[in-house]
């Protein structure tokens, strides 16, 4: 049985842990999936058009793991962003020219949704609130400015700051 003190102090562990998952809900959050998808991407826009690159090249440079290299580059592959071949010279290039990809696409790509809220998907629907809901049309018009800003930017302008860098290791 726990005594006045410690119970409270139980309960301010319980509201500290509460505050926290909360302070991860308050801003969008883009996954490692995704931040390494567009590191893979400009490190592949480096290259000569039409130049593989292996995921162990990638790897190295890039500091990420070949295994989540692997898996990132299928979903890039099989959405069309990616070609692959195989063998000795094989490896990984882009489609098409760096400026014809937009952030966006990419990050839909690997993030499924950009959405703010889980409220602007399917899950709305199931929302007895959604019709009369006070802060609807703000986080829509939070998705609007997330999404036109992402699909402003495009792997080639991501190619230039990295190069405006000058250096041969970024994080983004």
């Amino acid at each position: 049985m726990f005594t006045v003190g410690q119970n409270r102090n139980k309960q301010a562990e319980i509201d500290k842990k509460k505050k926290v998952k909360r302070k991860g809900l308050l801003y969008m959050l883009v996954s490692t999936r995704g931040r390494y998808a567009l590191r893979m991407m400009v490190e592949l826009a480096t290259k000569a058009e039409g130049e593989y690159t292996s995921l162990k090249d990638i790897s190295h440079r890039q500091d990420i793991s070949i295994k989540y290299l692997e898996q990132i580059s299928s979903l890039l592959s099989k959405s069309g962003l990616l070609k692959s071949a195989r063998g000795a010279n094989g490896g990984y290039r882009l489609v098409k020219r760096p400026d014809q990809y937009t952030v966006r696409e990419i990050l839909l790509v690997t993030e499924g949704s950009l959405a703010p809220v889980a409220c602007l998907g399917d899950e709305c629907a199931n929302c007895e609130h959604a019709v009369d809901c006070a802060t609807m049309d703000l986080w829509s018009g939070l998705e609007k400015v997330i999404n036109d800003y992402l699909s402003g930017v495009t792997l080639g302008d991501l190619l230039q700051r990295y190069y405006e860098k000058g250096s041969n290791a970024y994080v983004i």
